[in-house]
């Protein structure tokens, strides 16, 4: 990954480690742009939290901040940042498959050279029992 794609992938990671802050992505993607106010509201978590919350949010990227009227400031998700971090995962699944499912290929050749039966081949006997 490109540094400045990893900075922002560790900076999204970390913004998404806090509950309080996964919390609130899920209420604006959910009930669409909101204040602080407004969102603590819906959440058990103080305005001043949630504001210093959606500050940390707003540097990773995850949100923007949208004027309003009368000086309030709405939060709207993006996704942006949230594609790179999906990015980032599934190309770890990727290096995680290959070398698990190669495994799993030497286990099962393994134990059927010696006549033991592999895990698919007991789910398959399992499920023809239950519908005998």
């Amino acid at each position: 990954m490109p540094p400045d794609v990893e900075a922002l992938a560790e900076q999204v990671f970390a913004a998404l480690a806090d509950p309080s802050r996964r919390a609130i992505l899920a209420a604006l993607a959910s009930g669409g742009p909101a204040t602080a106010t407004d969102l603590a509201g819906r959440l058990p978590i103080t305005r001043q939290a949630i504001a210093k919350h959606l500050a940390l949010l707003s540097e990773a990227g995850l949100v923007t901040a949208e004027p309003g009227e009368r000086r309030r400031v709405r939060y709207r998700p993006r996704s942006a940042p949230m594609q790179v971090a999906q990015q980032f995962l599934a190309a770890l699944a990727r290096d995680w498959d290959s070398p698990l499912n190669a495994l799993k290929d030497h286990l099962d050749r393994d134990a059927g050279e010696a006549g033991i039966p592999s895990a698919e081949s007991e789910v398959m006997a399992e499920r023809e029992r239950r519908t005998a």
